[in-house]
């Protein structure tokens, strides 16, 4: 794939593995987390494609973001990383950094936060949500 082809897509975790009516919401906790690390014991997440953008718009979308923000740092990690994890620790500072930054925005862009504010939310009503997002380059 060439520079104007590449695309970030923002994954989120489809399925849950646990039986709400039938798990304490301790025990659901401890599965969450069992879950959460699961690739290092050779589980694999279910990840949904989300949200989708040429990466040389989301360059241009996160250049609107303030220079030297823990956001801006975060969401940079695509290009330095290929791919970073969204959680609920990130979920508050990504949110209000983008509502922000939205009046400088394009339309598009615009939408762009709003549905990844949508999918921010979703983490904060169930933490055990996350988002991987990555570059693809090919």
């Amino acid at each position: 794939m060439t520079g104007s082809q590449a695309q970030v897509v923002f994954y989120s975790l489809s399925r849950k593995f646990v039986q709400e009516k039938k798990a304490p919401p301790k025990a659901q906790e401890v599965i969450y987390y069992s879950l959460a690390i699961g690739h290092h014991l050779g589980v694999i997440d279910c990840l949904e494609a989300k949200l989708s953008c040429p990466l040389t718009g989301f360059h241009a979308w996160v250049a609107h973001l303030p220079v030297g923000s823990t956001a801006r740092r975060k969401l940079e990690g695509v290009d330095r990383f290929g791919e970073i994890c969204i959680d609920s620790s990130h979920t508050h500072l990504l949110a209000t950094t983008l509502s922000t930054a939205a009046p400088q925005m394009t339309v598009e862009q615009q939408d762009w936060s709003q549905q990844l504010i949508a999918l921010l939310q979703s983490i904060e009503n169930e933490p055990a949500i996350y988002l991987m997002v990555r570059r693809h380059d090919d």
